[in-house]
């Protein structure tokens, strides 16, 4: 997995300005009385100018209707949107010259366009002359692997180019703030490594914003400074990436015994330590655990008292996949208990 970025973006801005993007008590309600379905749940959170933020959630944590009223597609029940300082509800063409977006799906570009024709038009509708632009366009398709592509008509290209398409036409906006929704989709490896790398340009040496979801959590340790976790509608965790892995680090253990355990023994690592699978081999048996605290020495008695012979005890170093479970699990199982509902999310020292 590639490392996530240690370097601090430039800072060019002034400790004035307002945030990039703000967020504040965000709610979205579909329905009404007992039918009513709340998708966001007041969602607040801040993205400083110049920094790339992921925003995660499994499928129906809110995550999509978060980003759609961000970009002003959906009028929000309650709470505000402001990007660069303006409200994105009651201003939105002031808004929408300060940013630019790429949803999920193939159908951000024209086809009937030629790839050339569709950059053009979306440079253009941010404001800008495409013919003083072509240095630059020509620059995005080289970036993208499109210049061969560039007189053909989207409609005949493949999947993958298409989404390339998309995303040089909205970075072809220049806008201050970009929210890319799976931005990797459809992306062969190597397009993939490449984007990584142009989105960790845009924001170290361009000072762009960026807002990204996606389930690929390469990309999102590769390009992201900070990370918000979405479920059932509100915000679970709000932290730099390498603090959200500390947060984690050294309580995930992979235990190697010499026999085959029983179904009595397996029953009660299931039951005491939420142990979720285990890998049986010719040499025994394999399991990994999580554990905190004094939990560590009640995993090695549980082992003993059933005469097993531990083989390895290895600590495992989290990636953000295994971090992004771990919030997710956490925040269902105090909604399936009631605890801690209203508890803040996890946050360990996130500016503003």
């Amino acid at each position: 997995m590639d490392a996530s970025p240690q370097s601090e973006p430039p800072n060019e801005y002034s400790s004035d300005a307002p945030p990039a993007v703000a967020v504040d008590g965000l709610e979205k309600q579909y329905g009404s009385g007992d039918d009513a379905v709340r998708a966001v749940d007041g969602v607040s959170f801040e993205v400083d100018p110049g920094t790339a933020v992921g925003l995660l959630g499994p499928n129906g944590a809110g995550k999509t209707t978060t980003i759609k009223s961000l970009l002003a597609l959906i009028v929000p029940t309650a709470g505000t949107v402001r990007i660069d300082g303006v409200d994105v509800h009651d201003r939105p063409g002031d808004a929408y010259e300060r940013m630019g977006a790429m949803l999920e799906g193939a159908r951000n570009v024209y086809w009937r366009l030629t790839v050339r024709e569709n950059v053009r038009f979306f440079s253009a509708l941010a404001g800008n002359e495409p013919n003083e632009r072509e240095a630059r366009h020509d620059e995005l398709l080289a970036q993208f692997g499109l210049a061969d592509e560039a007189d053909t008509p989207v409609r005949e290209l493949s999947r993958g180019q298409k989404q390339k398409v998309s995303l040089a036409c909205t970075m072809a906006r220049d806008a201050d703030v970009v929210f890319l929704d799976e931005p990797t989709l459809g992306l062969d490896v190597e397009s993939s490594l490449e984007l990584r790398r142009e989105l960790r340009s845009l924001v170290e040496d361009d000072g762009v914003t960026v807002l990204l979801s996606s389930h690929d959590m390469d990309v999102i340790e590769a390009v992201c400074d900070r990370v918000v976790i979405m479920n059932e509608g509100r915000v679970v965790a709000d932290d730099t990436v390498d603090d959200l892995l500390n947060l984690f680090n050294a309580q995930v253990y992979e235990v190697t015994v010499a026999e085959s355990l029983g179904d009595d023994v397996r029953e009660q690592l299931r039951s005491a330590f939420g142990v979720e699978s285990f890998d049986a081999r010719a040499d025994g048996t394999r399991f990994r655990v999580h554990v905190t605290g004094d939990e560590f020495y009640e995993v090695v008695e549980t082992l003993r008292s059933a005469e097993l012979s531990v083989r390895s005890f290895d600590t495992v170093e989290p990636d953000l996949e295994e971090v992004f479970l771990r919030v997710t699990e956490r925040s269902d199982e105090a909604d399936a208990s009631g605890d801690d509902a209203d508890a803040p999310p996890v946050s360990r020292g996130v500016s503003r």
